[in-house]
């Protein structure tokens, strides 16, 4: 593995919320998705993810006590700008919060916030968070003028939404998409920002995102627990982390 302490080093976070899907299908309190933090952690990843849905779809909110109080790698804990959600972050104060879109119909995450639309709003809650040390960063589409008005608001990061990288067809749709985020890390850097970057990443799909030397992150989580019913969650996360690392080290040849 790249050593973290290289300046191009792409760090990996990894997401739990499927697991805890996996756990509420049925009741009860397996698999543990805390349990599944400690095992990323031995596998390399650098982060720990979870969303705390309005709905608490999947990550309970002793969920988030319990992976504050048992886990030693940072969590970033994705929440709607919501005064519920502001008030629990500000409770537990995590390493990062990372402000996302979040409707009750959908099934994940459909793409970036409005951040154009709702300049004001997002200023209060960036605010807040960040007066406690809370690091925000703003789940966004890879789009110049959104990054530009994250900036504005003083978040020092942004998540690049790759979903639609990610879902559109081999050629040429995925090749603009792809560009999309090559433009959107470069602006990124330009204007000051940290660029981290995930959804709907795979095996397949994210060799080209992690050669990009200009995101220093990504987020992961779906496709490697699902992975992890073929070859356990330690494998799937130590092959992820293997083709970062390949890419990232092609990246810099």
């Amino acid at each position: 593995m790249t050593s973290p302490n290289n300046p191009h080093f792409l760090r990996l976070g990894v997401n739990i919320d499927h697991v805890a899907t996996i756990r509420n299908a049925r009741g009860g309190d397996y698999p543990d998705p805390v349990r599944a933090a400690h095992l990323a952690a031995a596998a390399g990843a650098n982060g720990i993810t979870a969303h705390l849905r309005e709905d608490r779809r999947h990550i309970t909110d002793t969920d988030i006590l319990r992976l504050c109080d048992e886990i030693d790698l940072p969590l970033n804990l994705e929440m709607a700008a919501t005064n519920e959600m502001l008030d629990i972050a500000l409770r537990h104060k995590p390493h990062a919060a990372c402000i996302v879109p979040e409707k009750r119909e959908e099934r994940t995450t459909e793409g970036g916030l409005d951040v154009l639309g709702k300049l004001p709003k997002l200023k209060y809650f960036v605010n807040k968070l960040s007066d406690v040390g809370v690091r925000v960063s703003l789940f966004v589409e890879p789009d110049e003028a959104v990054l530009d008005a994250s900036k504005e608001l003083g978040a020092p990061v942004v998540e690049l939404h790759t979903g639609s990288y990610c879902d559109a067809p081999e050629g040429a749709a995925r090749d603009a998409e792809f560009a999309r985020i090559v433009r959107a890390a470069k602006h990124a850097e330009e204007i000051g920002l940290e660029c981290h970057a995930g959804h709907g990443l795979t095996f397949d799909s994210v060799k080209p995102v992690a050669a990009i030397k200009t995101i220093k992150e990504l987020n992961i989580g779906h496709f490697l627990v699902g992975e992890a019913i073929f070859v356990g969650f330690e494998a799937s996360i130590k092959e992820m982390r293997r083709l970062m690392d390949e890419a990232r080290g092609e990246a810099g040849s």
